[in-house]
Parts: structure tokens; sequence; C-alpha cells
């Protein structure tokens, strides 16, 4: 049982319980100060980054994911994914989101 809990994705798993809740809790606290996102790159940078640049979640920049199944994905949840209401991340936030994950460039691969 102890080798399963020290497992990569019980880890990755077990780091994404903690810190969701940090995140929940942040809420719109997360946007600039005023309760505004700047733009897609700086919502994936203070949101998505945590569990995606992390490898706690998937990397999903790069993959030319469609805007309307990461909206989809946001809003709904997948797997691990949590979902997140329009309380957390507003309609127009998200479809910024959406775009820039749609657009990014994969990564650079590390040594």
């Amino acid at each position: 049982m102890s080798s399963l809990l020290n497992s990569p994705a019980a880890q990755r798993t077990l780091a994404l319980c903690l810190a969701l809740p940090l995140m929940v809790l942040a809420g719109p606290a997360a946007a600039d100060g005023d309760g505004v996102w700047k733009n897609g790159e700086n919502v994936y940078a203070k949101v998505c980054g945590h569990c995606h640049e992390k490898q706690v979640g998937p990397q999903i920049k790069g993959r030319q994911l469609p805007p309307p199944y990461i909206t989809a994905v946001v809003r709904n949840g997948f797997r691990a994914m949590p979902a997140f209401p329009a309380s957390f991340i507003d309609d127009n936030a998200l479809q910024q989101v959406a775009e820039y994950i749609s657009n990014a460039p994969a990564p650079a691969a590390q040594p």
C-alpha cells in the first residue's frame, strides 16, 4: 500500500488536493487586486499554471485544444480537474484563457 502512495500519480493527486482549497479560497482575489483579469496569459499564470506547469495536471499548452473544449472542461471538470464556477472565473476571462491555451506553443523541453 505504501508503494502505491509513493507513485507519481498519487503524489500529483495529493498535491492537487492540497492546493485546490487554497485556489478556491483565493477566488476572484487571484485577479489583479481589482477583481479583473488582465488577459488569458494572466489567468493561466495565476490559476492554471499552478497545476499544469508543475506536472500535477497534464501539459495543455502546445496541444491546440479547441477553446470550446477547454471552457467545457473548466466549467464541468474532468477526471482530477475540478470544475471552476463563474463565481471563480467569469465567462470573459474563461474565454480569454481558452484562446491563450489553444494558441500557446508547447513549452521548451527541459534538459
